[in-house]
């Protein structure tokens, strides 16, 4: 993920000239990961289930539940603010393809 200023945390856990492996942690609602650009192609696994506040560029916010272990994946150029959506910690792996973008 590009740089983002928010309450959520962030482990690099692998990082090599293909991919890059992030554990963001959100230990209570509405810890975020502040604004970003994804420059990358890159891959969402959660850790647990939870739901995600998303806020689009135009201030759209959508409510994603998501489940542990059912991975989405989006492409580069995705601009947000994801933010836990719920009172219990949330957690997911983020991995982004390097060569994608």
């Amino acid at each position: 993920m590009c740089e983002a200023t928010g309450t959520a945390i962030g482990i690099v856990q692998v990082e090599n000239d293909e991919i890059r492996v992030t554990r963001w942690d959100f230990p209570h609602k509405g810890a975020n990961t502040g604004w970003h650009k994804h420059a990358y192609d890159y891959v969402v696994v959660p850790v647990v289930d939870g739901t995600l506040s998303i806020t689009g560029p135009d201030g759209t916010v959508s409510e994603v539940p998501l489940k542990a272990g059912v991975s989405y994946a989006r492409e580069a150029g995705v601009e947000h603010d994801v933010a836990n959506g719920l009172d219990t910690p949330m957690a997911f792996v983020e991995i982004e393809l390097l060569k994608s973008g």
